[in-house]
């Protein structure tokens, strides 16, 4: 039987989601607590990668295994064989045929960033001295709302057959504790998009680059026109959606 698992981890000290010959990975570790739980070697498919030091709040994989009568109990037994920095939050069945990254219909990101020296925050936000310009680092970001190719936010060198993606929300919020959050959803991500979008657009919030530089940078199709990546640390896959056809 197919079932979905809701993920929850700190990225700290993982080499992203997906398995690495020589790097600890989330997928392994999960993959590992399954197999040494039910006693037969399992596989776990994730919605996507994230990739070193990436925290997730919520990452969605799935998994075939027999049917579980307990899930309650079932998710309580997986916690018990996790790290504290990894969390199973949910587990329920689907169609046989729901794929955890091919029938994502939306992924939701969220980048932090401190504006002062936090300890407990070290880890989890991007620490930054000086506040950017948020309203014009807004202006910049609706532009991704109406371009469809983000090669030029992509890593180099990857294997997609496709730069096309389709962002539905970017956008920049001022917390409280003098903290910013970035938020941006779309249907699909491109390795290193997220953390490519928000190093150029803080260079547009610090007026090293002007709101249509960065639209010259989204037509150049050009990674080496973009800003530097920011630190992963401050990244947060927060939300993966499906389509309710696929629940039982």
């Amino acid at each position: 039987m197919r079932y979905f698992i809701e993920i929850a981890y700190n990225g700290k000290n993982y080499h992203g989601w997906q398995i690495q010959p020589d790097a600890i990975t989330v997928q392994e570790v999960v993959e590992k607590c399954f197999s040494t739980l039910l006693r037969k070697p399992l596989q776990v498919t994730g919605a996507g990668r994230t990739d070193a030091g990436v925290h997730a709040k919520q990452l969605v994989a799935h998994v075939d295994i027999d049917m579980v009568n307990d899930l309650q109990d079932f998710v309580y037994r997986l916690n018990s064989f996790l790290p504290n920095d990894i969390a199973i939050n949910n587990i329920f069945p689907v169609k046989e045929q729901a794929h955890a990254r091919f029938d994502a219909v939306l992924r939701e990101y969220q980048y932090v960033i401190s504006l002062h020296k936090n300890p407990f925050l070290q880890d989890f936000s991007y620490q930054l001295h000086n506040k950017p310009n948020v309203k014009k680092m807004n202006e910049a970001a609706r532009m991704l709302l109406i371009f469809s190719d983000f090669q030029c936010f992509s890593r180099s060198n990857t294997d997609v057959k496709t730069y096309i993606c389709k962002v539905q929300n970017a956008v920049w919020e001022e917390k409280e504790d003098n903290m910013l959050v970035f938020t941006i959803t779309a249907d699909r991500f491109l390795r290193n998009m997220v953390r490519a979008i928000v190093g150029t657009l803080l260079d547009v919030g610090y007026n090293k680059i002007t709101t249509e530089d960065f639209k010259t940078i989204l037509n150049s199709k050009d990674r080496t026109k973009a800003g530097a990546s920011a630190p992963a640390h401050g990244l947060y896959l927060t939300k993966v959606k499906y389509p309710k056809t696929i629940f039982i």
